[in-house]
């Protein structure tokens, strides 16, 4: 669904929200297209378990649990750090995971470094048997093939085509998908440029930026300043943003635009990749921290 933005804006430009949070009440947005194809590749292996790797409050592994058991596989979330394995109780999304049947295994920073390396990922199917392996953030080459669905033909109307970016999936199947006269632009959440070289494997065109300066410090990270405006765009549009996401992406496109960065009547599309999931534990460090919390009522 495309839903058009009610915020005043400068030069004639135009704001319209493709809201793929709403895809799934619990599979959503970029999830949802990630995973589809490699659900299918799952049970055209004959696999009955589903092996992934995520952090504390990873939206991939909810959205991975969730999805094994409505379509009846077993899942494994091998989650970063150790020191959370008696912290599932006071996490939302940890326990919310488990309650979908995942078994969570925790393992150390360092451990957790080795989750694309051969012998580590043997040592885990020594242990737990046959699996489908699911990379971190869930991105690989039927990922993109997923992503490639975002844009619908409805779409060709758009000049520019805003994305936030985490591991680059998302992303390189917009890019694939994007007609030859509409710019992609990434907003990644991590800190750094390292991420160009990641979605060159991917895309078949060069039609699309990184704009790496709105991480606000790196992944996870946020400010009362980034609260302050997921808040007031709420308010304005009962939109809800993630704060390590779609409200960074946001707040950096609203930032462009003051800045005049897009050409007078530019018609832009933001993708809503979903990451709801994720306030709800925000929220409870923020209050711990006697912080602003992120307003999604």
């Amino acid at each position: 669904m495309n839903q058009p933005i009610a915020i005043d804006l400068p030069n004639g430009i135009s704001l319209v929200f493709k809201r793929e949070d709403l895809i799934h009440p619990f599979i959503s947005g970029n999830k949802f297209r990630k995973l589809k194809y490699n659900l299918l590749q799952a049970k055209a292996e004959n696999q009955a378990t589903l092996l992934t790797f995520g952090g504390a409050y990873s939206n991939h592994i909810a959205a991975v649990a969730y999805a094994g058991k409505e379509n009846g596989f077993q899942t494994i979330g091998i989650i970063r750090g150790d020191e959370l394995t008696d912290k599932i109780e006071s996490n939302p999304t940890l326990k919310f995971a488990q309650e979908c049947g995942m078994q969570l295994e925790f393992v150390s920073r360092e451990a957790y470094g080795l989750k694309t390396d051969g012998a580590f990922l043997k040592l885990l199917k020594q242990k737990h048997g046959s699996f489908y392996l699911i990379p971190e953030g869930g991105t690989n080459a039927l990922a993109i093939t997923g992503c490639e669905e975002i844009l619908i033909k409805e779409d060709a109307v758009f000049d520019y085509i805003i994305c936030a970016v985490g591991t680059g999936g998302t992303i390189s199947g917009i890019i694939n998908s994007a007609l030859p006269y509409q710019k992609v632009l990434g907003f990644p959440a991590l800190k750094g440029d390292f991420l160009q070289d990641e979605i060159r494997n991917f895309v078949r065109n060069d039609n699309w930026e990184l704009i790496i300066d709105y991480h606000f410090g790196g992944y996870g990270k946020l400010n009362t300043e980034l609260i302050t405006f997921i808040n007031w765009f709420f308010e304005k549009t009962s939109i809800p943003l993630d704060p390590v996401y779609t409200g960074k992406m946001v707040f950096g496109l609203v930032d462009l635009i003051e800045k005049n960065y897009f050409p007078e009547n530019s018609k832009i599309l933001l993708i809503h990749t979903g990451g709801l999931q994720g306030i709800q534990g925000m929220n409870l460090k923020l209050k711990k921290k006697g912080l602003l919390t992120i307003n999604t009522l």
